[in-house]
């Protein structure tokens, strides 16, 4: 079909499924963590050595930490008559570069000897290639707490040869002292849902599951547990946490409870009412339930009206009247056309503009 003579009239009619919602069984741990199990960064300033001229060109801070880190291993810098040291010999050390060093500790935390790999990214170098990291300090997130959390050195691998000022040092960062990832506090621990899933109905779907349990033991998972442990009171915060008491039972076996809790599987309301458009690379992902009111649609050659009203041929002639039609449906009859994807997208754009989309558009 020429779509370029063509003028098309279409009518888009709803599915004989009724609007009811639906519920999908999850395990808790599929869709939430405990607050305290995250990522933390550790970060610090470090000096590479051995580049091919690629270094810092004439940077005196740069000067500055190699010159003490000559020092503070034994070499001779002279010094000023104010005891400050003098950059001399070193402002012209093209081979070094003062870089970023960061290490990302898991969410469970690291134990003193841990090793992770590090980050190391360049200040003023042109490249960091060929190049060792020196023994450098990497302390904590918080600035106020200067705390030596692990040291890092090694030599430099560059992933992507097109950015040869970033680079990373395989297990180069050591921790010198342990950093925990606390779970529960006070005999209470704090759910903290995937923002996939934050809402209001969510996190009432989820306190209702767990408390609905009454004077029951966590099921599921908790065979061989002692009958007498009961589901304690479950209390949503927000749309992204909920408290939950640990049972007197479990205070010195938080684990087992936590394990429990996480296997625990919650029936959620499928969310069929979203539109998820990435531009770039084209794609459209469109809910079962996301619905368009009875609209007049003119876009380039195109005249299409969704709507269920008489005279025009329904795409699903069974479909109830009094129904607004669904986007999936438009979208199917765009494809039926050849209509390209971008499109598809403007369409999509001007019917939310409108308000004649019900649902949420998400562009990624």
């Amino acid at each position: 079909m020429n779509l370029l003579l063509r003028s098309i009239l279409l009518c888009l009619v709803p599915s004989m499924l009724a609007a009811s919602v639906s519920a999908e069984e999850l395990k808790l741990r599929d869709i939430c963590r405990i607050k305290g199990q995250e990522i933390t960064t550790v970060q610090g300033l470090g000096l590479v050595v051995g580049l091919k001229g690629t270094g810092d060109p004439d940077a005196k801070p740069t000067a500055k930490a190699l010159a003490r880190m000559i020092q503070l291993m034994g070499g001779q810098i002279s010094t000023d008559p104010r005891g400050q040291l003098m950059l001399d010999d070193v402002e012209q050390a093209g081979n070094v570069a003062l870089v970023f060093v960061t290490a990302r500790v898991p969410e469970v935390g690291a134990q003193q000897g841990d090793r992770l790999d590090c980050t190391v990214n360049a200040i003023g170098a042109k490249s960091l290639a060929g190049g060792t990291l020196m023994l450098s300090p990497l302390l904590g997130p918080r600035a106020d707490q200067p705390t030596v959390y692990a040291m890092a050195e090694g030599p430099l691998r560059i992933s992507n040869p097109d950015s040869p000022t970033s680079a990373m040092v395989h297990q180069g960062a050591k921790m010198e002292r342990s950093l925990l990832a606390p779970f529960h506090e006070n005999g209470r621990l704090t759910l903290v849902l995937d923002r996939d899933f934050a809402d209001f109905d969510t996190v009432q779907w989820i306190e209702d599951a767990i408390n609905s349990q009454g004077e029951q033991p966590l099921t599921g998972e908790s065979a061989g547990i002692d009958p007498s442990a009961r589901v304690p009171v479950a209390r949503a915060i927000d749309q992204l946490h909920i408290e939950v008491d640990i049972p007197p039972v479990y205070r010195n076996n938080p684990i087992s409870f936590i394990s429990l809790l996480l296997g625990l599987r919650v029936a959620l309301p499928n969310n069929d009412t979203r539109v998820v458009i990435n531009e770039r690379e084209g794609v459209v992902v469109i809910g079962e339930e996301v619905r368009i009111a009875p609209v007049l649609i003119t876009h380039r050659n195109l005249r299409i009206e969704a709507g269920a009203r008489p005279g025009f041929v329904p795409v699903d002639a069974a479909a109830p009247k009094a129904e607004n039609a669904k986007l999936k449906n438009l979208a199917d009859a765009l494809n039926a056309l050849e209509v390209p994807t971008d499109d598809l997208i403007a369409i999509i754009k001007a019917l939310k503009t409108k308000g004649d989309l019900y649902g949420d558009v998400i562009f990624q």
